[in-house]
């Protein structure tokens, strides 16, 4: 269809991100009514126009090497570390602009001798900042500090630490931790995670407070540049917006886990990443309200029609209907190894009926997968539409 002028213009200028009121009213996002947490506004794609300078042509054929893993994520091993901050100040701290903590972890290496790393530590978080012992956190550690340890070049990551010290909570963690994974095995485009056994220690009175398996997930500006992007911080975009065959993968494993804890225009338990080319690519974190985990303080939103995180519903857009199929083959092909993670040393951290439940769950998903024609019917039918 033929832009008038006018249009033409506004739209040029919205993807600018100049004049977003403006921009709003020429171009809605039919999403925001539909997405939680959602803005008004619409991210979109910058893709600029071609040019002819030489030195542009130069610049496009030698595009930036990909940022090196940092060392933290090249191990699946646990981790043993000891976690040293003022944990009574660090607790009380439940603003939503917390301020950061002086903080430290140390560890042995492989000759005994205990390294020490200085960084800083802040609370973040929403449910369980307000309702956990210890809160979930963040860590600053400077290049010069982790410098020839484990933890160089990690910039600030989050910490996913038990919410209350009991072993239930602790299980949790670790049935977390594992989506993680299987996440990786099925895109690059996610985050990276390193399981770490954490003593909480007070730095006032020297004592451990606890012991439990935590965990640290890869900072969002990391990721971005891993896949040559940067991260998108204006919300509202929609299925024009995002990129189909990321966006089928993500769909399908929220699906797949029972996780309707997410919003990708909202910016909710989710991050989106922009590529040179223009691309905006969707990432999901935080999944201890998926069903997989089944924790007892998680609910469903009372705007979706489950009663139970255990029931699933998907929430992708019917837009990526042809994706869907695509991506069936993916995760059939990826069951063996999914399956496998929960045999595997860190798998055989969590207690055999959990296992079993996690596997039947996840059983319950692929027999509605035979075929496209099934998981159209049993699935992806009930997509989201935003016409």
């Amino acid at each position: 269809m033929m832009q008038s002028p006018l249009l033409f213009v506004l739209r040029r200028i919205c993807l600018g991100g100049i004049l977003t009121a403006l921009c709003t009213a020429a171009n809605p996002n039919p999403l925001a009514a539909q997405q939680p947490e959602s803005a008004r506004t619409k991210a979109s794609k910058e893709k600029k126009p071609k040019s002819t300078d030489a030195s542009d042509v130069d610049a496009a054929a030698t595009p930036p090497k990909t940022p090196k893993l940092p060392r933290l994520y090249t191990s699946e091993e646990p981790l043993l570390v000891t976690f040293t901050t003022n944990l009574r100040q660090l607790r009380r701290d439940k603003s939503a602009t917390s301020t950061w903590h002086p903080a430290s972890i140390s560890y042995s290496d492989t000759t005994g001798q205990v390294v020490m790393v200085p960084m800083r530590a802040r609370t973040r978080g929403i449910w369980r900042l307000k309702n956990c012992q210890f809160p979930p956190v963040r860590i600053k550690v400077g290049n010069k500090a982790g410098k020839n340890t484990w933890f160089h070049d990690v910039e600030e990551p989050k910490m996913v630490n038990y919410c209350k010290d009991s072993d239930l909570y602790e299980q949790y963690v670790l049935q977390e931790f594992m989506l993680y994974r299987i996440y990786r095995l099925l895109t690059p485009v996610s985050h990276h995670a390193r399981l770490l056994r954490i003593a909480y220690t007070d730095s006032a009175s020297g004592k451990i407070d606890a012991t439990r398996y935590g965990f640290i997930v890869e900072d969002p500006a990391q990721v971005a540049a891993r896949v040559g992007g940067t991260v998108v911080t204006q919300k509202g975009a929609g299925p024009d917006d995002l990129d189909p065959a990321q966006s089928a993968i993500a769909f399908m494993f929220q699906y797949m886990i029972g996780n309707t804890d997410f919003s990708f225009g909202g910016l909710h338990n989710a991050e989106l990443i922009r590529t040179r080319a223009g691309d905006i690519l969707p990432i999901a974190y935080d999944f201890d309200y998926a069903g997989a985990v089944n924790t007892q303080y998680a609910l469903p939103d009372p705007s979706l029609r489950i009663k139970s995180v255990r029931d699933r519903q998907f929430r992708g857009y019917c837009a990526f209907q042809d994706e869907y199929a695509k991506v069936l083959d993916l995760f059939k092909a990826k069951k063996e190894s999914i399956y496998a993670l929960y045999s595997d040393p860190i798998g055989q951290l969590l207690p055999d009926r959990v296992v079993k439940s996690t596997l039947s769950y996840f059983d319950d998903f692929y027999k509605k997968i035979p075929t496209p024609a099934e998981a159209r019917r049993q699935v992806y039918g009930e997509c989201v539409s935003t016409n």
